[in-house]
């Protein structure tokens, strides 16, 4: 039983009903983070922010709200989308603290880092939207451990009526603390200095993290996302800078407000940048749709699997055919196909029916989350892999029927040889015989015979002599004896001897296959026949050479020209006996410039 392959590409059409069944999800998503953006901005300009300030705040939350409803809408599979979302909602969090409700002062100041920790996780998880190895979910899990905890803490012990510049929006009008059980500034500041050096060691670790996952991915991949992965790094990078700063200040100097708006106009480069990465993406399956162009003429699996593995940008990706005989998926070169199974940072992508995948693409993993360019790269392997199929089984057609017509066409000359002979051994023998009997008689009579019976012996001599001559011609234009026994240039040869024009003749000494050599004569003796019957010609030329692999015959006339295949039957059934070879028949003839017949016919 053929064995089955995991990782198969799913239906397309998943993607449209996610569409349609999270078309509601997207718009809920839209209207709450468009009141977010509103009230988060009214929160903080009432906490006492300028107003280029409330502009780019609002701006940043709404950037990555926008790009991650776009992202959530393009490709519903990836769970980037509802992070960028989730960024752009939680962004506006801390500006709760900005309001005079003490519950909804108590929330922000608890999840005023929850969009640092949900960054993270978008960072961690760029650019399929999962966490793939321990470390980055680790990383993911002690952030929002952090912030649920940690963020606790320090609120049940803050009292902002005691220090109006502990949060970080620096308000004067901020409300009382519903959460506040211990009113403490010492256990305050101790619980927010762990918070703060937890929090940026948890940004070094992810900064690192990015790095490594830059450097496991592939080049494709790299390409494609590039942008996006230098915001995010940037992004991390002044995140981290802002973390520090906080937990030093005066570190930076006079240079603290510069990485503070640097940190902010960063991290509005994140979500434009994921969606320039998409666009590159999407280029990137456009691209792929060419694969049939690139392949061009020599639609082979080894240039489909250099074509593909270019495209992709992928130096791993191999192609395997199904081989019956094998029960085995082969590569290019024939041998049996490593790695059929997914691992060791490969995955398998059937090509064909799901059940019996006629091919599969073994290919860098990180492409699984993609599977719109899975489904074009299956689609176009298969296309690039039915064009070959189908050239493949016409080929194979056309040497059956070249075969089939060369096999009927070689009974047709055995039959022509044989009747050619029966002529020669049979009528034409008794012929001969008759004439010589005939001959013994006329030799027999005497001056005193009588001179009729005289005169009908010599007209029946005369007879016979004709009959003879004509059924030798006939024998000749069945199949002429001198092309069997010493070939085309001697048949010839003879053949021009007997024209009714001049005839030039050159041709190599050379012998062909009976088939090939009975072919190029009738054409000769076609040219030859059209040359004196209608072109009024005055000379012709006849050469015959061998061509590399091909025996080439021209019969050039200085006749009239105007010759025309088309309407003569003996040249419309020279072409279709030389295209039954494999020849070719090539037919020039300008109005009173002569006529060239060219043929070519496949030889050893």
């Amino acid at each position: 039983m053929r064995e089955r392959v995991p990782g198969g590409v799913r239906s397309a059409g998943g993607h449209g009903r996610a569409r349609e069944g999270g078309g509601l999800w997207l718009l809920l998503a839209g209207v709450v983070a468009l009141a977010a953006g509103i009230a988060g901005g009214w929160a903080y300009a009432r906490a006492g922010a300028s107003g280029p300030d409330v502009v780019r705040d609002v701006t940043v939350g709404w950037a990555f709200a926008g790009a991650g409803l776009v992202a959530r809408w393009r490709r519903p599979a990836n769970r980037t989308g509802q992070l960028m979302v989730a960024e752009g909602l939680t962004w506006f969090l801390g500006n709760l603290q900005g309001t005079s409700v003490p519950v909804l002062f108590a929330v922000g100041a608890w999840g005023e880092a929850l969009n640092l920790a949900v960054l993270a996780h978008l960072f961690l998880a760029f650019p399929d939207g999962r966490l793939t190895t321990p470390l980055t979910r680790r990383v993911v899990v002690s952030s929002y451990v952090l912030v649920a905890v940690g963020g606790l803490l320090r609120v049940l012990t803050y009292d902002p009526s005691l220090d109006g510049s502990a949060t970080y929006l620096t308000c004067g009008a901020c409300g009382p603390n519903a959460f506040l059980v211990h009113r403490d500034p010492a256990l305050f500041e101790a619980i927010d200095l762990v918070y703060r050096w937890v929090g940026a060691g948890l940004t070094v670790v992810t900064v690192v993290a990015l790095i490594r996952s830059w450097r496991a991915s592939c080049r494709a991949r790299r390409r494609a996302l590039m942008p996006a992965w230098i915001s995010v790094v940037v992004a991390s990078s002044l995140v981290g800078w802002e973390v520090f700063y906080v937990l030093a200040p005066g570190l930076l100097g006079p240079g603290e407000e510069a990485v503070a708006l640097l940190s902010d106009l960063s991290e509005i480069a994140v979500p434009l940048a994921f969606l320039v990465g998409l666009l590159r993406m999407r280029l990137r399956r456009s691209a792929v749709g060419n694969v049939v162009i690139e392949v061009g003429a020599d639609p082979t699996p080894r240039r489909l699997q250099d074509v593909l593995g270019r495209l992709l940008g992928d130096p791993s990706l191999r192609l395997g055919l199904w081989a019956d005989e094998a029960r085995a998926y082969l590569d290019p070169d024939g041998r049996p196909l490593r790695h059929t199974r997914p691992g060791a940072g490969l995955s398998v992508t059937p090509v064909g029916s799901p059940g019996s995948p006629s091919a599969i693409l073994v290919h860098d993993a990180t492409f699984d989350d993609d599977r719109e360019l899975l489904a074009a790269v299956g689609a176009s392997v298969r296309l690039c892999l039915e064009n070959t199929w189908l050239r493949s089984e016409a080929a194979m057609r056309v040497r059956e029927s070249r075969a089939v017509n060369s096999r009927i066409l070689e009974a047709a000359d055995r039959e022509r040889q044989q009747l050619e002979r029966d002529l020669h051994d049979g009528a034409q023998t008794r012929l001969v015989f008759a004439l010589m009997a005939l001959r013994r008689l006329d030799a027999g009579l005497s001056d005193s015979s009588d001179a009729r019976l005289r005169n009908a012996v010599a007209e029946t001599d005369r007879t016979l002599r004709m009959a003879l001559e004509d059924l030798r011609g006939i024998a000749r234009g069945i199949h002429p004896a001198v092309l069997t026994r010493e070939g085309l240039g001697p048949a010839v040869t003879a053949l021009a001897e007997q024209a009714e024009v001049p005839v030039v003749v050159s041709v190599e000494p050379r012998r062909y296959a009976p088939l090939t050599e009975s072919t190029a004569y009738f054409a000769v003796c076609e040219a030859l026949t059209n040359a004196a019957k209608y072109a009024r010609a005055g000379a012709v030329r006849v050469s015959a050479r061998h061509d590399d692999g091909w025996l080439v015959v021209e019969v050039a006339d200085d006749g009239v020209g105007g010759a025309d295949p088309a309407r003569g039957t003996g040249l419309r059934g020279l072409a279709d006996r030389l295209a039954a070879l494999g020849g070719a028949l090539r037919v020039t003839s300008p109005v009173g410039g002569g006529t060239r017949v060219r043929v070519e016919l496949p030889c050893a």
